[in-house]
């Protein structure tokens, strides 16, 4: 997802614009805000799926999941900045329901009878057990910290650089790295006593 500023700041106005076309009750509107952001959702899509173990969507599949929930969900967003929080937050939302289905049907909700020799990997259980509790984790950061848990689902999750969060925060990019480091501290010690 490296962008220029010029770029960043083009889409930034473009979106907002639309987003206020949106509210006004144009009907065409969310069609031309995926399309002006289509290069960038399969970015974070790409970015969401090389983090979770064993995913099976693909990236447009994850895109359009995540669009079907935002539609459903009647979005209101001000700025590209918070649709850009809502579409990393509903991605992550759709992956983590994929890895809880997996470990469901893993364990017996599929109701399908395995030997034990057969594929039971206990390496992607954890793993996505893994991804469970980091999620745990970051929904408590969120309560106490939210711009902190906010830093971390984007760069992580959303495999924004430091630059990018700081224009889409208004901040520095110094106060990012800040808030990605304490943030780092405070899941690592969570999951270290998960």
């Amino acid at each position: 997802m490296d962008r220029s500023y010029e770029t960043v700041e083009e889409t930034a106005g473009s979106i907002t614009r639309l987003l206020t076309d949106a509210k006004a009750g144009q009907s065409d509107v969310w069609d031309r805000i995926y399309t002006v952001l289509y290069r960038d959702l399969h970015g974070l899509a790409r970015s969401q799926i090389w983090r979770a173990p064993h995913q099976t969507l693909s990236p447009t599949a994850l895109i359009n999941e995540t669009w079907i929930r935002l539609a459903k969900a009647n979005v209101n967003a001000e700025n590209r900045r918070q649709l850009i929080g809502l579409i990393i937050s509903t991605m992550r939302s759709v992956l983590l329901d994929e890895a809880k289905r997996k470990l469901a049907d893993k364990r017996g909700g599929g109701a399908q009878v395995l030997s034990l020799s057969d594929g039971w990997d206990s390496g992607e259980d954890c793993r996505l057990e893994h991804l469970l509790a980091l999620d745990t984790a970051l929904n408590e950061l969120q309560r106490t910290m939210p711009r902190l848990a906010q830093v971390v689902e984007w760069r992580y999750f959303g495999g924004l650089a430091e630059n990018e969060i700081a224009k889409l925060l208004d901040i520095h990019v110094r106060t990012v790295r800040r808030d990605w480091n304490a943030a780092r501290l405070f899941l690592l010690e969570r999951l270290g006593s998960a």
